[in-house]
């Protein structure tokens, strides 16, 4: 469970697929009840230093069957979850990609470093594709990943943990060598059901520009 950087998106999307086939320091004031975009009221402010941040408005402006480069605006604050963590899964994850006890043993990972069971950082990382890709990646204009920056698992995630991932949009610019394309860097935070950030990445994403008219 130390920090680590990392470069393989790839990676994390092919162990979601894999999955599926199982059956920085902000505080938030108040934790959203609905899987969702968080709605833009007074308790849905978070802190970052001394400065109050409204989350962005309800949901983003376009469908995610309609949504292309141009709607990656940098700056907008979305929340979307939760996903359950599970001890079977976290077991049954571990044994396919991770095998290591403090993934795998319960019993033995009781006495071990972190007082229990934890899931994989990839289990981990594989749960926030799977809230990135059903609610905030395009349906129809989300291509290949070039690849992650600054991947950090800050805290364990345990059995019984909820997550959701809060999502900001840092820059975005045309492709230079392919015009029909953008690039978008996307800020990730994993937060669990407490508030407490347990994972952050930047992840680099490919869409299709809008068609012309």
């Amino acid at each position: 469970m130390t920090p680590i950087d990392t470069g393989g998106f790839f990676t994390a999307h092919i162990i979601i697929r894999l999955f599926s086939s199982l059956d920085l320091g902000w505080k938030y004031s108040n934790f959203p009840s609905q899987s969702s975009a968080t709605s833009r009221t007074p308790e849905n402010i978070y802190v970052k230093g001394s400065r109050e941040i409204w989350m962005s408005d309800p949901v983003f402006s376009v469908p995610i069957n309609e949504r292309y480069f141009e709607d990656y605006l940098p700056g907008p604050v979305f929340e979307y979850g939760p996903i359950a963590v599970t001890e079977s899964e976290v077991v049954d994850f571990a044994k396919k990609f991770d095998p290591q006890y403090i993934h795998t043993d319960p019993a033995k990972a009781a006495s071990g470093p972190f007082g229990g069971l934890i899931a994989s950082g990839w289990h981990t990382s594989s749960l926030m594709m799977r809230l990135y890709a059903d609610n905030y990646l395009s349906s129809v204009a989300s291509l290949a990943s070039p690849g992650i920056d600054e991947l950090r698992w800050l805290k364990p995630v345990r059995p019984g943990d909820s997550l959701w991932i809060r999502v900001t949009a840092l820059d975005s610019r045309r492709s230079k060598s392919k015009p029909d394309l953008g690039v978008v860097r996307v800020y990730v935070e994993v937060l669990n059901q407490n508030r407490e950030v347990v994972m952050t990445v930047k992840t680099v994403n490919l869409f299709r520009r809008r068609p012309a008219p």
